[in-house]
């Protein structure tokens, strides 16, 4: 008896649930989007990818909504990105949910003005401008790319002037997670730091409806994880971004630099032999061209170390690729070739690695 009536209870509140949910879709702008994507990878220099002529890899699926309130009633929205498999480009040592899927955002919000927007949630760190496609990741821009924390922001939107302010209390949710989807592993991990308690502020000016300028900064704390640091926020980091933005016809460009230093939690660098502080600059460049449903575009990067004991004095990195619109998704062609990378502390290290990407996608 008492089974049954538990059954009964969920059945009425699944009702109830889909009852609210047309009601809500009937009175508010509403989208579901359900989507797939999968990368074929080929590693010229790996004697097993040449054997075998690559891999088919990283699918993923993606649930994706968003909403607001109807017209005449502008008040609130939201938004929300769930990627579920090998293909998240989430991290299960390093995440909240110990599996392969994660939120790349999920926030709600509220239009204050004509303006000025709130968002409470994960959002997009507003620092600077995205790479094209993030298969190849930010490659140097090392975690200050497309990257997503956990706070609130304030945004304005205007024809000349836009700015963001915004405070994060971490890059995830959950009390030891470090990994934001897409930063490809440059912000700690659960085990060592991670980025918490950052303010970031964003100003740009757009010069034409062609052009724009911008620049940004974010300053917080590095959380010790290790088990002798009991957790204290005794670290910090700072960076900075100058960024343009233009188009020319069919033609574009974005272009950035960017200064970074972080002073990683004392007992973490003491126990991983690290220098006090870790600095360098990047340069980053974009250029690309849009004819019909195709793109081609060339992704640059070049980081700079500036401390102590730092081997390399410039790596660099770059992706030729191309992206055809078909319809329901993309397809994705590019060849990474890059000369180092950026760990998880920040550091600049030498590398030589090479790789072919084609990537489908397709959303319903």
């Amino acid at each position: 008896m008492k089974t049954t009536t538990r059954l009964q209870t969920k059945v009425l509140q699944s009702l109830l649930l889909c009852f609210f949910l047309v009601v809500s879709c009937a009175r508010a702008e509403t989208n579901f989007t359900l989507g797939f994507w999968a990368n074929y990878r080929y590693l010229p220099d790996d004697s097993a990818s040449r054997e075998t002529w690559g891999q088919i890899r990283d699918e993923a699926m993606i649930l994706y909504a968003s909403g607001r309130a109807p017209e005449g009633d502008r008040s609130w929205l939201y938004e929300s990105e769930l990627r579920i498999g090998p293909g998240s480009f989430t991290d299960p040592n390093n995440n909240s949910t110990g599996n392969n899927f994660a939120f790349k955002t999920a926030w709600v919000g509220w239009e204050l003005t004509e303006y000025h927007t709130l968002r409470v949630g994960q959002t997009r760190v507003p620092f600077g401008w995205n790479t094209v496609n993030f298969w190849p990741g930010d490659i140097l821009l090392g975690g200050f790319g497309d990257h997503t924390d956990v706070g609130i922001k304030l945004s304005r939107r205007t024809a000349r002037w836009d700015y963001d302010a915004a405070f994060f209390l971490a890059d995830d949710w959950g009390g030891r997670s470090t990994d934001t989807v897409d930063d490809n592993a440059h912000w700690g991990s659960s085990t060592t730091f991670r980025k918490v308690r950052t303010w970031v502020g964003n100003l740009s000016y757009h010069l034409s409806d062609a052009h724009s300028i911008g620049l940004a900064a974010q300053a917080g704390g590095l959380q010790d994880l290790t088990d002798l640091g009991s957790d204290e926020v005794d670290g910090n980091h700072e960076a900075a971004i100058v960024y343009y933005q233009g188009t020319f016809d069919n033609f574009y460009v974005k272009a950035s630099f960017i200064t970074t230093e972080r002073e990683l939690p004392p007992l973490y660098r003491q126990e991983a032999q690290l220098p006090e502080k870790i600095r360098n600059q990047r340069l980053a460049t974009e250029i690309g061209y849009d004819l019909g449903p195709w793109s081609f575009y060339w992704d640059w990067t070049a980081a700079f170390p500036n401390t102590d004991d730092s081997q390399p004095s410039k790596v660099t990195a770059h992706v030729p690729g191309l992206k055809y619109n078909y319809g329901p998704g993309w397809i994705y062609l590019e060849f990474l070739s890059q000369s180092g990378d950026l760990d998880r502390d920040g550091r600049v290290a030498e590398g030589d690695f090479e790789a072919v990407y084609v990537t489908i996608d397709f959303y319903l």
